[in-house]
């Protein structure tokens, strides 16, 4: 959670200063709303609720760039497990999948390297200008900061994995090892684009994570509990923190 959180402190400064306590309320309002949105699409625009609305265009278009780099992560390494997939499980559907999958990550990555120029195109919206405030005085990030958020995001999908790992390990099974961890990679990726919401999610981790680990473990209640602590851990208790915080500001009042 401390890596997202100082992403978004990075992503939010762009628009106004934002204290690292803002950065963390702001954080769990997103998991709050995330909740009741497909796929988690609400977080970005929850996290906008508590912030001072100073700059709000943007802070949304800032928002669509942290959005756009847990995407990228999400295609990078699920584009590893897919391979891997492909080599030991070989099979025409993973192979469309897969090609898929390398298409996607190659429109995300274009938009994430043009994302000034088409963020600024968003901002010039007639119906948005309004809200436009001193275009000059906004942020724009560099080539190298974006890289930044990138590596930021990257290095967070590595510590989820190395939590379900350990959880995995906690339930004696095994799996930490490169094949465990490029299952892992496997695992997220599907969560990421099967559409669910948050509410139904469970059960959609739990079959997956049982028909990708199969092959691996016969540990079949391991496994759901690890996927079940992974799931509380960074969704259920910041969100319940979140739903709190919300309750508070005057948009839910």
């Amino acid at each position: 959670m401390a890596i997202e959180v100082l992403k978004w402190k990075f992503l939010s400064n762009a628009a106004q200063p934002t204290t690292l306590a803002d950065a963390w309320k702001s954080y769990f309002a997103g998991i709050a709303l995330s909740l009741i949105t497909p796929n988690r699409i609400g977080e970005y625009p929850g996290r906008l609720l508590y912030l001072k609305r100073k700059n709000t265009v943007r802070l949304v278009s800032v928002s669509i760039l942290g959005a756009f780099t847990q995407f990228v992560t999400l295609f990078f390494y699920g584009i590893i497990g897919l391979c891997y997939y492909n080599f030991a499980f070989p099979g025409y559907w993973q192979q469309i999948a897969l090609g898929i999958s390398f298409i996607v990550l190659a429109l995300l990555l274009v938009a994430f390297f043009l994302f000034e120029q088409w963020a600024s195109w968003i901002e010039n919206f007639p119906w948005l200008r309004r809200l436009h405030t001193y275009r000059s005085l906004i942020h724009r990030f560099s080539m190298s900061e974006q890289l930044i958020v990138l590596g930021l995001s990257m290095l967070r999908f590595l510590i989820y994995s190395v939590q379900f790992l350990l959880l995995l390990a906690w339930m004696n099974i095994p799996l930490l090892t490169i094949k465990g961890w490029l299952l892992t990679t496997l695992y997220f990726w599907c969560i990421a684009v099967i559409p669910s919401i948050a509410f139904a999610e469970l059960g959609i981790r739990g079959q997956v994570s049982l028909f990708i680990f199969q092959s691996s473990t016969g540990n079949v209640i391991g496994v759901l509990i690890a996927s079940l602590g992974l799931w509380a851990i960074n969704l259920i208790l910041p969100a319940l923190i979140g739903s709190v915080l919300l309750i508070r500001i005057r948009f839910f009042k």
